[in-house]
C-alpha cells in the first residue's frame, strides 16, 4: 500500500498501559516480537508468499488457531464458532526489495516491519491472547497480492459466504490513530508512437512528445484540483515510469501513470477523461490488437495505445458505530488522544468495505511514511502497545451483548 497521510507526519512514542485485558495464552512480549521478526525473515513479494503464510499458519495453529492456507494463498487462523464474525484482515505481501533484517534498540529494520506484517503480527498475537465468548469467532488473514494491485486474497475472501460482523485492515498509521478511509486508483499504460523529426528542425521529438503528454495530465489534474484543499479530496498524478526507444523513422515512448482518485471521480469517469485528453493532444487512440506481433501501420499522426488496470473506488468508512468507539476508549485509556487518518493510497479496505458493508476502520502499529523506503522500521514496543489495544478493543466487541452493526449515536470528540 502506497501512502502519503492527510496529516503531517509525527513521531511516535509508545506509552505503557495499565489497562487489564482477559489472557488466555499468557503470550510474551518476547513471544510476540519473535513472531514479528520470524515473518519478516521471510521475503514474500506478491505472488511469492508461499513461505510466509505456511509460517504464520503454522504459528497460529500452535497458539489456539484453527489455521489453514486457503485456496488462493491466504494465512487464516480462527479462534471460536459462533455466528458473529470479527474479521481481522491483513496482508502478507510485501513490496519488492530485499532489507537486511536487524535490530537496532528499540527498532526493528526490514522489508514488510510496517507495510504491513507489522500490524498482520499484532492482529496474530491479539487475537491468541484475547478469550473469546460463545456466540463469537474472530478470524485473522495474512492476504495475499495486495500489494501487486489485485488484492487477489481480499477479493476471494468477499465471495466466502456472508460479511462479517466487524472488519480491521491491518496497515499501519501509529498506536493511537485510526484509519477511516482510502482514495481511489487507477493505473494507466501508456504506448506512444510518433514519426521523427531531425533534431535540428522545428517539430517535437517523440520524447519530447511524450513529456508534453505528461505536462498535459499535470495540467489537467491542477484544474481538477483547483479549490480542492484537502489531500482526499485532490485527483493526484504520479509518473511511475517512462521508457523511449528508437524503431527506424518512429520513436515510442512506454509511459506508466499512476492516479490517486477522490470519491467523487469513478475509475471509469477518469480513464474517458483521459482518452478525450490524449486525443485532444493530437493523438490517435488504437484498439487492442489481437496479435502483438502485428505492429501498428505506419501513419504521421501520432498514436497512442492505452490499457487501464488496478482500477478502485475511494472508500470512507462511517465514522458513529461501535468499532470505532470502542478503539476511542481502548487509545484514551492507555493515555493516547485518538485520532482519525484518511490516507492517500489504497488497501484492501477499498475492496472489501463496499462489499460488505459494515463497520470496518484500518489500524496497525508504524509510520506509513517509511512505506516501501530502503530504511523501513518498526519501533517494538509501538508494536507491543498496539496489540494490547487490539486485545482491548477485541473484549470491548465481543463482550458487549448489546452490540450493533450499525450505531446512530453522534460520537463527540475527534
Amino acid at each position: 500500500m502506497e501512502n502519503r497521510e492527510d496529516l503531517r507526519n509525527t513521531q511516535y512514542a509508545a506509552r505503557n498501559t495499565q489497562h487489564a485485558v482477559p489472557n488466555s495464552t499468557a503470550l510474551t512480549n518476547s513471544g510476540s516480537v519473535e513472531l514479528l521478526e520470524n515473518l519478516v525473515s521471510i521475503p514474500s513479494p506478491s505472488r511469492q508468499e508461499s513461505e510466509a503464510s505456511s509460517c504464520l499458519v503454522s504459528w497460529m495453529a500452535t497458539h489456539g488457531f484453527d489455521a489453514r492456507v486457503d485456496a488462493v494463498g491466504n494465512a487464516v487462523g480462527t479462534r471460536g464458532d459462533g455466528p458473529r464474525r470479527v474479521m481481522l484482515l491483513g496482508h502478507i505481501d510485501t513490496f519488492p526489495g530485499d532489507l537486511p533484517v536487524r535490530r537496532d534498540g528499540d527498532w526493528l529494520y526490514g522489508r514488510g516491519t510496517v507495510d504491513a506484517k507489522g500490524p498482520l503480527c499484532a492482529f496474530a498475537a491479539a487475537v491468541a491472547e484475547v478469550d473469546v465468548p460463545p456466540g463469537w469467532q474472530v478470524t485473522v488473514v495474512g492476504a495475499v497480492e495486495e500489494e501487486a494491485a489485485t488484492s487477489r486474497g481480499a477479493r476471494h475472501l468477499i465471495t466466502q459466504g456472508p460479511a462479517p460482523d466487524v472488519c480491521l485492515i491491518g496497515e499501519p498509521s501509529g498506536w493511537d490513530r485510526i484509519t477511516l478511509g482510502y482514495k481511489g486508483r487507477l493505473l494507466t499504460e501508456v504506448r506512444l508512437r510518433a514519426p521523427f523529426a531531425h533534431s535540428a528542425g522545428q517539430n517535437r521529438l517523440p520524447a519530447e512528445q511524450a513529456v508534453d503528454l505528461w505536462n498535459a495530465v499535470v495540467a489537467y489534474c491542477d484544474d481538477f484540483n483547483a479549490d480542492r484543499k484537502r489531500a482526499f479530496e485532490r485527483l493526484d498524478p504520479s509518473l511511475r515510469h517512462i521508457v523511449t526507444r528508437d524503431e527506424g523513422a518512429y520513436g515510442t515512448a512506454q509511459m506508466s501513470l499512476g492516479f490517486r482518485l477522490p470519491p467523487d471521480l469513478s475509475p471509469d469517469v477518469l480513464g474517458n477523461n483521459l482518452s478525450h485528453l490524449l486525443e485532444t493532444e493530437g493523438w490517435r487512440l488504437e484498439t487492442e490488437r489481437a496479435s502483438s506481433f502485428q505492429p501498428p501501420a505506419p501513419s504521421p499522426q501520432p498514436s497512442a495505445h492505452v490499457t487501464f488496470s488496478g482500477a478502485e473506488v475511494a472508500f470512507r468508512a462511517e465514522k458513529n458505530t461501535p468499532l470505532v468507539r470502542a478503539f476511542l476508549a481502548s487509545i484514551r485509556q492507555a493515555g493516547g488522544r485518538a485520532r482519525f487518518v484518511l490516507k492517500t493510497g489504497t488497501s484492501d479496505m477499498n475492496v472489501v468495505g463496499p462489499a460488505w458493508e459494515c463497520p470496518i476502520v484500518a489500524y496497525g502499529p508504524g509510520d506509513s511514511a517509511l512505506d516501501h523506503t530502503p530504511d523501513e522500521r518498526i519501533s517494538l514496543s509501538e508494536y507491543l502497545q498496539s496489540i494490547a489495544i487490539l486485545k482491548s478493543v477485541l473484549h470491548t466487541l465481543t463482550k458487549n451483548t448489546q452490540y450493533a452493526a450499525r450505531s446512530t449515536k453522534e460520537e463527540p470528540g475527534l
